[in-house]
């Protein structure tokens, strides 16, 4: 009989599985603590269960604890996380350390099909999707690792992957990562960031709009954004906007515009007025983001003076925009680049 992926149920799931086992129902609750709070690596650990109960979940479930390939940490004390999967497949997390907070950014897919040009992760192409327990397993093994007094309250779903590609996984995810009984972390810590798949927007305007929406945007004409992002063609920026106004969003879970500033492509000052016409009347904010080169990228970062100049021209017509500064500038700090580093490392071995 095939194991089924335990860390892959939501809390219903699991307590249906337990009721199958033959268990008491309250044991559910009880594996959902070993798993997610004391994050223990087999069954055996479980010692409040019988041995009986202990061997039946060895028989019909299995664990995939991530096997960590490589951490680099950064002198603002940002952490780059190298996983390989099961299947060897390898992803990225980050752990980003605030003052009053930490978050984590995980990926959703082994690779990513969106194909941005400014992305490095794109330029090695799609493989699959992430499993729930493969995203939610960056969680655990990244707060193993910085230890239980830095607690990861905010999670950000902007790694590796387009999260609405895959959706159903991701929103298992989520709800994992909310159950009081598992991970116990705030729907309003929890953003996911698509460039903009909106049928995919849609679906979370119905079934995951407790947590926050950002959208990739990075351009403020289809012209330019069918080079930036080719699934532009698919859903143009018209459409995109359409989904936002749709979307159940106030000022206190506002929309967030993700724009990566791009040297002479997408940083003028007309830009900035289209960008700022277009949101006019929605609830967003608008993150201005530094390009992170890396070697061999056909762009440039757009200079600090410029991005400033454009964030004024957002905030005179009273959207509010700020500079987002890259963490981790010297270590692998483009998405995707501690992955191609290893994989390159090898090939040379």
């Amino acid at each position: 009989m095939e194991r089924v992926d335990i860390k892959s149920m939501n809390m219903q799931e699991l307590k249906e599985f337990v009721k199958e086992l033959g268990l008491e129902p309250y044991r559910a609750k009880q594996i959902a603590q070993w798993l997610y709070k004391k994050r223990v690596g087999s069954f055996d650990e479980m010692t409040n269960l019988s041995k009986e109960a202990r061997r039946l979940l060895s028989e019909r479930a299995e664990l995939h604890p991530l096997k960590l390939v490589k951490v680099e940490e950064s002198s603002d004390g940002t952490r780059k996380y190298l996983f390989e999967l099961k299947d060897g497949s390898r992803i990225e997390s980050v752990f980003i350390p605030e003052k009053s907070w930490n978050t984590l950014c995980v990926s959703t897919q082994v690779g990513c099909p969106a194909g941005c040009k400014f992305c490095l992760t794109a330029k090695d192409g799609f493989t699959r999707n992430l499993t729930p327990s493969e995203i939610v397993e960056q969680y655990i093994a990244v707060q193993r690792d910085v230890g239980e007094d830095r607690r990861i309250s905010n999670v950000v779903f902007m790694g590796m992957g387009e999260p609405l590609l895959n959706f159903d996984n991701v929103k298992k995810a989520v709800e994992i990562m909310t159950d009081k009984n598992m991970l116990d972390l705030s729907t309003r810590k929890i953003t996911i960031s698509t460039v903009g798949i909106v049928p995919g927007i849609d679906r979370m305007a119905k079934e995951m709009n407790k947590v926050k929406l950002a959208v990739s945007l990075h351009a403020t004409t289809d012209e330019v954004r069918d080079y930036l992002v080719p699934l532009n063609k698919k859903y143009p920026i018209k459409e995109i906007m359409a989904a936002l106004r749709r979307y159940p969003a106030d000022n206190t879970r506002r929309i967030m515009i993700e724009y990566v500033m791009l040297s002479g492509v997408n940083d003028s000052i007309e830009d900035a007025k289209r960008l700022a016409k277009m949101v006019k009347g929605l609830p967003v904010k608008v993150n201005l983001i530094p390009f992170n080169p890396y070697p061999g990228a056909p762009f440039k970062p757009t200079p600090r003076e410029r991005i400033e100049e454009f964030q004024k021209v957002l905030w005179d017509r009273n959207i509010a925009a700020f500079i987002r500064d890259s963490r981790g500038q010297d270590i692998s700090a483009a998405c995707g680049m501690l992955r191609t580093k290893e994989k390159e490392r090898e090939l040379v071995k």
